[in-house]
């Protein structure tokens, strides 16, 4: 009885061997092609020999897609993924990946922002565990990744010139009032895009916050946390300004240009006309109506406005739970950090206070002396 010389194909897709033997070269050639498109079509094995290519694209499938989570949120694995993780180790098999590797894309990122490095630790622990836990891989090369040297974004007041500018700025333009109104209730952009007529409540004085437009999108829904739900007391300048432009219940206070509600696109092009009339204002050089040499700080940003209502109320000595409770944090920590934020007016302030204080006592303290 003879022996059939068996014909071998091989191919490569998305980093993974795929072999097929026949035959005839038909046969061999037909094998693989069907290999081929079940690995397509995301029926290829699931185990150690995948590629992290291929693990990525099934963890993020199995794992995150059917959580409900925000098209940015889910964008930003995608974002850190392809932008640093793919060119480096998106071919290797997901068994032969070594800490080391991982380590070195996390310091190719040193000196960015802090919660770029975060994000980009997090996404390769949660890949590296969850594979580990699947027993895909005998150990987890992800477990003790250390950061980098990385620098802290942090948002900040506007200056005395800003404010000045953008008030004035804001007397004339079209997105003066949305300005304004972040300026003097401290509330996310996000919330100001969901805002109705109906949760303007001028009897009262309150501005009701009670949904937000998701991040990522344009639905509206409820705020993350139960600390969101809040009322803020309208200062009397907003409230001649809103109660002068009163619409309809249930119409966006913020509307577009045709009526509808802001998304994230629309109120980004509403901050950059804002923007670059204030930069005008504050002496940009322009050459053929474009901004050649801007005046404004590169960081600054609508939350610097939210920011600067916080540090508001810090000068005007309101305690800490009740501006917790005004700016909707949840957690005290948050609006501490802001409180704490060193400000030259209201520390001289306060040694003023001593000041008063040992004047009306006259130096007393009330107390025995003691000398040692």
């Amino acid at each position: 009885m003879g022996k059939y010389n068996y014909i071998r194909k091989t191919a490569r897709y998305n980093g993974i061997k795929y072999e097929a033997y026949g035959k005839t070269e038909l046969e061999a050639s037909k094998k693989l092609a069907e290999k081929l498109v079940a690995a397509k079509r995301g029926e290829e094995s699931i185990g150690g020999s995948m590629t992290v290519n291929a693990w990525y694209a099934q963890w993020k499938a199995t794992y995150k897609d059917p959580k409900g989570m925000t098209a940015k949120s889910l964008g930003m694995y995608d974002e850190k993924y392809n932008g640093y993780i793919k060119s480096v180790i998106g071919h290797l098999k997901l068994k032969d990946v070594k800490d080391v590797q991982l380590q070195k894309i996390l310091n190719s990122q040193a000196g960015y922002s802090s919660s770029h490095v975060k994000k980009l630790r997090m996404l390769m622990q949660q890949m590296f565990k969850r594979a580990r836990q699947s027993r895909l891989i005998p150990y987890d090369p992800a477990e003790l990744l250390e950061l980098p040297r990385t620098t802290e974004g942090k948002r900040r007041s506007i200056t005395d010139e800003e404010r000045t500018a953008i008030l004035e700025v804001a007397q004339t333009h079209r997105a003066g009032l949305w300005i304004l109104t972040l300026l003097y209730t401290g509330m996310r952009p996000g919330e100001s895009a969901a805002l109705t007529w109906a949760d303007v409540d001028f009897t009262r004085n309150e501005i009701h916050i009670h949904s937000a437009r998701e991040s990522g999108s344009g639905h509206i829904k409820g705020p993350k946390t139960d600390a969101g739900i809040r009322d803020i007391p309208m200062r009397e300048e907003l409230r001649q300004k809103l109660l002068a432009v009163k619409g309809d219940p249930f119409q966006p206070v913020f509307p577009t240009q045709a009526g509808n509600f802001q998304n994230e696109n629309s109120l980004r092009r509403l901050w950059t006309g804002f923007k670059r009339d204030l930069d005008i204002h504050m002496g940009a050089k322009l050459y053929r109506n474009q901004i050649v040499q801007s005046s404004l700080a590169p960081d600054l940003t609508p939350y610097c406005l939210r920011h600067t209502f916080c540090t508001d109320l810090q000068k005007a000595g309101v305690p800490l739970n009740v501006a917790k409770e005004l700016m909707g944090h949840s957690d005290i920590q948050t609006t501490a950090n802001i409180y704490t934020h060193k400000d030259a007016t209201t520390l001289h302030a306060s040694i003023a206070l001593l000041d008063s204080c040992n004047n009306r006592t006259g130096g007393k303290s009330g107390g025995k002396s003691q000398t040692g």
